[in-house]
């Protein structure tokens, strides 16, 4: 998945964002330039694995290749595992998933853990579970991982949280390790702003999650310091 990290980020941010009552600057997209973005995002996400399992299959046939052949098939059993663990993901963190109108923690882990085999960050999911989180919370809590992990480029731990109350849901992710950074683009769209002069594949992610919480009409909120930044939604209940 995309990288969302970067070295240029003020050694301190602390940015509250409330999507149920966004400013004037806020981004309200239309419907279908999101699903634009977001499915671009998707197929360069698939076409890497996509492309090492065709390259795998390329050599299988290559007659001059044989002696490669089990280098071939590793390459063609890893890129399909990875394939799969991409699916599986962006059924639930960007799709419908019309099978499950809630899910475990145990499940939401599962699908997060494997993302983070991708990852050099480490995963601690600490969430029961057998917690249930309706779609929304599904949705949130996985873009969280997501974002958590991917702001972690040279390794680190990004750890996983959500507190039930008499209010709603509160979800947090806590990444800490060297270069623990988000890139302007991410940013931006955390706040639900426009993209400005960055990359759309490092936006999309964010700002698919600031959608998902103004939509659930909750809070988003992120405070960035060096080597650490902590992401927080709050759901009503």
């Amino acid at each position: 998945m995309d990288d969302l990290s970067t070295p240029n980020l003020n050694n301190a941010e602390n940015t509250a964002i409330d999507p149920a009552a966004p400013e004037a600057s806020v981004l309200e997209m239309n419907p279908h330039d999101l699903a634009t973005q977001l499915v671009g995002k998707l197929c360069h996400d698939f076409i890497s694995p996509a492309g090492a399992i065709i390259s795998g299959l390329d050599l299988l046939e290559d007659p001059s290749a044989q002696d490669m052949r089990q280098e071939a098939l590793n390459l063609i059993s890893a890129s399909a595992k990875k394939m799969v663990t991409l699916v599986h993901f962006a059924r639930v963190a960007f799709g419908a998933a019309s099978t499950s109108e809630a899910f475990s923690g145990a499940q939401l882990e599962k699908i997060l853990g494997d993302m983070f085999t991708t990852m050099r960050a480490e995963l601690d999911f600490a969430i029961p579970s057998d917690m249930l989180f309706q779609k929304p919370a599904a949705r949130a809590l996985l873009n969280l991982g997501l974002l958590a992990g991917n702001s972690l480029p040279t390794g680190g731990k990004a750890t996983l949280t959500a507190m039930a109350g008499d209010d709603g849901l509160t979800l947090t992710a806590d990444a800490a390790g060297p270069r623990a950074r988000l890139k302007a683009e991410a940013i931006e769209g955390l706040k639900g702003l426009p993209l400005g002069d960055g990359l759309n594949g490092q936006w999309i992610q964010p700002h698919w999650l600031w959608s998902t919480v103004h939509e659930a009409g909750g809070t988003l909120d992120f405070t960035a310091e060096t080597d650490h930044l902590v992401l927080t939604v709050k759901l009503p209940g």
